[in-house]
């Protein structure tokens, strides 16, 4: 007995109704349940559209339950922002839903980001949670590494998000920081509790770590000099339901084979920055996306953290051998992360492109998880530190790059978990000054568009805050679940300065 129900089990109904356009959100449809199986359906499919007078969303509508399209009850009402922040919590939350189609069921209640996003998102979720443990909601943050855990002991892995059409791909792996901030409510133990998670979670991502030639394997990359990292992938070469006839136009535009595109286009979805000119091998144009071929500085930095943070996990409770190895592994990673990622002349931390053997030349806000990560010495963080303050810094925060092509990824647009791993990494080395700007630039962003709208968005226009932020395959959304979650991590920071 299968599983899990994939939208793809309705083929042809499934690329026939992406194909026609019918609904103005790609995803829209991938979140429709289907009121009877699969069988039923195809073959009533293929009665109707056969008679006169056939009408393709008339037979949706008739056959599947349609999501709410989108959610919009995150109006402030009224209230000042902190109040409505708390009273989002509850809007955001989501119980135990076993309902069919193709969300996968998850045993706890969770927070949503908002909008078109009506499930559970993996590194949305670090974020939110920042803002949970200010809100005082430890039950919250339990529930939410528990149904991580539950993921990741079902399935091996944490996917995207809880849809079967993620299931090819996880996302940046912030499991280990969510684990982190349930310890530092609930004590070191939590170490313990979730370690065989952690250790799982890390087998995921290093399958094939084994293999001694150089090359590529899935997500591991080993080098000519045997250092291994580490890159997004997907397990699946074809369009993405929830975006479907996105990707096949960019297949026709590219000149790449459709399977080589879809795969690209999936690895940067996995990566969570789902569009940037990061990816592309022009900088401009997204049929040019190469994201397999590059190794992540930022992936790589969240792997030392669980590689580190294994280490001490074994030998708080005096299993040495495996801490030993973990620390190996770690110290190896350091090495090579800044060997493969750090470029002198720039002073700054770039991703790997494995296949030409260069250094990308792309800056992008990646190149603050060094910092994050406490990875960089001092003059490498002091030449990070100039670069941010002259070059991502604006009146509305850091952009996400330096290159304006229109994908939502790029400039002029930025984005709440970056502003926090800069301003966190920055300030962790003693720039102190620059990370309380980026904290007030986007503060004031925020605040500002919440004034105006009584609403909390996706993400910001941080160069011209006058207008508000666009890009990509959708509209911006509103909610929004990490967003709100560095706001109050902001402001609880702002009244209770971090300590060094």
């Amino acid at each position: 007995m299968k599983k899990h129900f994939f939208i793809e089990d309705l083929s042809p109904l499934y690329e026939d109704v992406q194909s026609a356009g019918i609904f103005p959100d790609s995803k829209y449809f991938p979140d429709s349940r289907p009121k009877s199986s699969a069988k039923v359906l195809l073959n009533a499919y293929e009665r109707a559209k056969t008679q006169p007078g056939f009408d393709l969303k008339s037979f949706v509508d008739a056959h599947f339950e349609t999501p709410h399209s989108p959610d919009s009850g995150y109006a402030s009402a009224g209230m000042p922002l902190a109040e409505h922040l708390e009273h989002l919590w509850t809007v955001l939350t989501r119980t135990p839903d076993s309902r069919g189609g193709t969300l996968i069921p998850l045993p706890f209640p969770y927070i949503v980001p908002g909008g078109r996003f009506r499930e559970i998102y993996y590194w949305d979720s670090y974020f939110t949670m920042l803002g949970l443990q200010v809100s005082g909601r430890t039950d919250l943050i339990q529930h939410m590494v528990d149904n991580f855990a539950h993921l990741i002991d079902t399935l091996g892995f944490i996917p995207n998000g809880n849809r079967s059409y993620y299931l090819g791909r996880s996302q940046p792996p912030f499991f280990v920081l969510m684990v982190g901030i349930l310890a530092e409510e609930k004590g070191p133990g939590i170490w313990q509790q979730y370690r065989r998670q952690l250790e799982l979670e890390y087998r995921f991502w290093m399958q094939g770590r084994l293999k001694k030639q150089a090359g590529t394997y899935r997500r591991v990359v080993r080098f000519p000099d045997g250092s291994v990292l580490n890159r997004f992938w997907d397990d699946r070469d074809t369009p993405r339901p929830e975006a479907y006839m996105e990707d096949i136009h960019v297949s026709h535009a590219s000149k790449n084979d459709p399977a080589t595109t879809y795969r690209h286009i999936r690895a940067a979805a996995e990566s969570g920055w789902d569009f940037s000119s990061r990816w592309f091998a022009d900088g401009l144009d997204m049929a040019t996306i190469q994201t397999t071929d590059l190794v992540p500085v930022d992936l790589n930095c969240l792997l030392f953290k669980l590689e580190d943070t294994l280490a001490e996990a074994f030998a708080a409770v005096g299993e040495m051998a495996p801490a030993g190895r973990y620390r190996a592994k770690a110290e190896r990673r350091r090495t090579a992360i800044l060997q493969y990622c750090w470029k002198e002349t720039a002073g700054f931390f770039f991703d790997y492109d494995h296949v030409r053997g260069v250094i990308s030349d792309k800056y992008t806000l990646a190149g603050l998880f060094p910092l994050f990560f406490h990875l960089a010495d001092a003059a490498q963080a002091q030449k990070v530190a100039e670069v941010v303050e002259h070059r991502f810094l604006h009146p509305g925060g850091l952009c996400t790059t330096l290159a304006n092509t229109g994908q939502q990824w790029d400039a002029p647009n930025g984005w709440a978990p970056l502003q926090w791993m800069a301003y966190k990494g920055l300030h962790d080395y003693g720039h102190t000054a620059l990370a309380a700007d980026i904290r007030r630039h986007w503060m004031q962003t925020c605040e500002k568009v919440y004034a105006e709208t009584g609403k909390m968005m996706e993400k910001y226009n941080v160069v011209d805050t006058q207008l508000k932020a666009g890009g990509g395959e959708y509209p911006n959304q509103d909610g929004f679940g990490w967003t709100n979650g560095v706001y109050l991590r902001f402001l609880h920071d702002l009244n209770r300065p971090l300590t060094l």
